[in-house]
């Protein structure tokens, strides 16, 4: 990746502070770009911060010039989203758009003890939804790339304390996870080396029960739900597929085994509490 032209993240929260420092690292030109970056950002230099809001179209001209953009926050509302798409995408060398997996239609029922049905990019969106119409936009009139992320867990955003906080429950549910440093470098691959106008689905490739996370949880840490039952969704989940991203974008996982990541954030964090 040409090391001379800036990466701008728009919308720099969790995931877009692990791009900033593993595109940092790689010796990248990068900025993060937030509403209100000092009080936001201030855990990075002065001068690699960005005042970016939608909301507020005089703050876009800030982006530079022929920027290679990474867009990680909804894509919504859609008047906005497609003024942004006429007035700044077309001076940016590339767009990487951070989508969610929830933009596929929901799974229908299935037949006891049967697996949720695979999903793959060519599976049907939910248009219904307002952020999936917004990054269709981006990637059919500006040649964005939209990856569709499964959900983000790591240091600080455990899987172990959404179970210790009874967050999520022992179904039968699916659920697709990805540590965010497998998609914070996904996204720089993304700008590298992702076919324009194409849609990629992110996770650790490995599709899981609650219950089994759960299981694994009480039986390997000792952590319990606190039993407060919370609604997960109804259905089956979902099975996503990642061929298209292992084959196409050349990516192979770093953490496809859940739990030795998590003994590793468990382990961080224990060492932490000693050191204080």
């Amino acid at each position: 990746m040409d090391q001379r032209t800036p990466v701008v993240i728009l919308g720099a929260g969790y995931t877009g502070l692990v791009i900033h420092a593993l595109g940092q690292a790689r010796g990248l030109r990068v900025m993060a770009g937030s509403r209100s970056p000092d009080e936001h950002l201030a855990s990075i230099p002065a001068s690699q911060r960005l005042r970016f809001d939608l909301a507020r179209p005089q703050t876009w001209a800030d982006i530079p010039e022929q920027a290679r953009l990474v867009w990680c926050f909804p894509a919504v509302p859609e008047t906005l989203v497609q003024d942004f798409a006429e007035r700044v995408a077309p001076r940016v060398s590339r767009l990487v758009v951070l989508g969610s997996t929830s933009a596929y239609e929901p799974s229908p029922p299935q037949k006891a003890g049967a697996a949720a049905p695979l999903i793959n990019e060519a599976s049907p969106l939910n248009l219904a939804l307002p952020r999936v119409r917004g990054e269709e936009w981006l990637r059919t009139h500006c040649q964005a790339i939209v990856l569709r992320s499964a959900g983000i867990y790591g240091p600080g955003r455990h899987v172990l304390d959404w179970v210790r906080q009874g967050r999520v429950t022992a179904s039968q549910r699916y659920v697709n996870l990805v540590h965010v440093e497998d998609l914070a470098y996904i996204c720089l691959a993304a700008l590298e080396r992702g076919k324009a106008g194409e849609s990629y689905n992110v996770s650790d490739g490995q599709p899981r029960q609650w219950a089994e996370i759960c299981r694994t949880a009480r039986d390997r840490w000792g952590v319990e739900s606190s039993g407060e039952n919370r609604q997960q969704g109804v259905g089956p989940g979902k099975r996503l597929s990642i061929v298209k991203l292992q084959t196409e974008l050349g990516y192979t996982v770093l953490h496809p085994d859940l739990y030795e990541a998590l003994d590793a954030i468990e382990n961080a964090a224990h060492h932490k509490l000693e050191s204080l």
